[in-house]
């Protein structure tokens, strides 16, 4: 009896360890070079949307795409290049890059709801794409939009081409 559980525990805490490291590699934040504490991390804020965005993201409400799924349930996708220019995807308008390593992608209905998943990826089909890290949330003050912050393997903001899903 004592050997099954020490052997469960072990299992436990193995997987625990393998999920840990496979979480942190999917999405990690860029350490900032505002704080200077040992161990800190400091959030990162998105550039405020211009009145222009937020105009033009709502219109894209108002006329579904025309490879629009039904509302019942749908997932979203989008594949930007490293310069911010959108080389296909399903329910989306547009993509945009702000600054280095940011940008705002516009899809054709309100995903403030949905889950938001990204990744480092080329824009072609084949081909091996650079290392680096991603990270996606909601737009801020666009809620058809979605935040995307990419990073090289040293933590540095930089200009990464990525896949984008959004399940809502």
């Amino acid at each position: 009896m004592g050997r099954i559980s020490r052997r469960r525990a072990g299992l436990a805490a193995v997987g625990a360890l393998a999920l840990s490291l496979l979480a942190g590699g999917i999405a990690t934040a860029a350490p900032s070079t505002d704080d200077t504490r040992p161990g800190r991390v400091a959030v990162e804020q998105q550039p405020v949307a211009t009145k222009a965005q937020i105009e033009a993201a709502r219109a894209a409400m108002k006329s579904p795409s025309v490879n629009a799924l039904p509302t019942s349930a749908r997932t979203s996708t989008a594949v930007v290049s490293s310069g911010g220019v959108l080389f296909r995807g399903l329910n989306v308008v547009s993509a945009l890059r702000l600054t280095t390593g940011q940008y705002q992608v516009i899809f054709d209905h309100d995903v403030s709801r949905g889950s938001f998943q990204g990744t480092i990826g080329l824009t072609g089909s084949v081909g091996i794409s650079p290392p680096g890290e991603i990270a996606v949330v909601g737009r801020t003050g666009i809620p058809n939009g979605v935040f995307v912050q990419t990073w090289n393997s040293a933590g540095a903001r930089a200009d990464l081409s990525f896949h984008l899903a959004v399940h809502d």
